[in-house]
């Protein structure tokens, strides 16, 4: 544990920050705003579209209060409300232009603020700052509801089955996609009873599944099967994060650890399929190499959506296709 000196000037600077920064007026950055809402404006516009159960969780308020912020903002004229390009039953919150302007003038004076403290540093200290923030915030943000999920160097990689991991994976996918997507029992079901056929294959050299399990609970998986398509090619499947997990480097280590047993094995593709709107997931696929193929509207998960193909290419085969499936897997980092 810390010694007492160490915690208590961590927590004095960041009772100072909090002064300094703004936050114990009633609004910030030189709006009318309170911190809340100035905070949801600017994720909204970092997310492009996203909905009030993902605010909330993104936020850790409840949901009445952001309810009521949310309400705020939209008699303002700052954000408007458009269905989901996937469920038309879904409702996102998108900028307004009125809210794009506010956005803009938020995002000019935080910038000046940082710019102006950093002239008071020379760069190492610019650079310990930034990676010392960066380390920090992930650290609270993973002890939220007082359950924290282990830092990354405690967060173990196992491969093959483990007890419970069924239910642990089905029960990751089905909360996700349920508050974030309203997907219902169709799809956790459909989670479930496919991992439960691929772990009675999981003995063949072409298969294989990797969990991040912190104290041992399971907190992320990934797996590739390599039989259910045939013609040499590899399915990436059941990619999922803890919610708590996120942000920590898991989901590309994880991705990392498939996409070099698939190049080892020499497969000529890998497939799989996902829906468009998920913008964090494309930018880790693209990261990787993967790139869009097609579009087109599908109902497999129990609602129309905009499918999506995505395609990585093997380093080995000039050929080989990557495209991107959703039989459960993660689909936003």
């Amino acid at each position: 544990m810390p010694d007492h000196a160490l915690i208590e000037e961590i927590r004095s600077s960041s009772r100072l920050m909090v002064r300094e920064l703004g936050f114990m007026n009633a609004t910030l950055a030189a709006t009318e705003y309170s911190p809340s809402a100035v905070h949801s404006l600017v994720e909204i516009e970092n997310q492009g579209a996203m909905t009030a159960a993902q605010l909330v969780q993104i936020l850790g308020l409840e949901k009445s209060s952001v309810s009521r912020m949310l309400a705020r903002l939209l008699a303002a004229g700052e954000l408007q409300e458009v269905p989901s390009e996937n469920d038309a039953r879904v409702k996102q919150l998108i900028l307004t232009e009125k809210g794009m302007q506010t956005v803009g003038r938020i995002n000019e004076y935080g910038a000046m603020r940082v710019i102006k403290a950093l002239e008071n540093l020379d760069a190492t200290q610019q650079q310990a700052v930034a990676k010392g923030l960066t380390a920090y915030a992930r650290a609270l943000e993973r002890c939220r509801d007082g359950d924290p999920v282990a830092p990354q160097h405690n967060i173990e990689i196992v491969t093959g089955y483990q007890p419970g991991m069924i239910g642990r994976i089905a029960e990751m996918h089905g909360t996700y996609y349920a508050s974030n997507y309203n997907f219902g029992h169709f799809f956790e079901g459909k989670v479930a009873s496919g991992l439960a056929e691929f772990c009675g294959r999981l003995h063949e050299p072409c298969n294989q599944v990797w969990l991040a399990v912190s104290n041992g609970r399971v907190v992320g998986s990934v797996a590739i099967d390599g039989q259910d398509l045939g013609n040499n090619e590899a399915h990436l499947r059941w990619f999922i994060l803890d919610d708590r997990c996120r942000g920590t480097g898991m989901g590309r280590k994880l991705l990392s650890e498939a996409i070099a047993f698939c190049d080892g094995r020499g497969f000529d593709a890998v497939q799989l399929w996902t829906f468009s709107g998920l913008h964090a997931a494309r930018r880790l696929y693209e990261s990787f190499g993967f790139e869009l193929l097609k579009e087109w509207q599908g109902d497999q998960w129990g609602m129309t959506m905009t499918e999506q193909q995505f395609t990585r290419r093997s380093p080995l085969h000039s050929a080989v296709t990557f495209s991107a499936s959703v039989k459960g897997d993660f689909i936003d980092l």
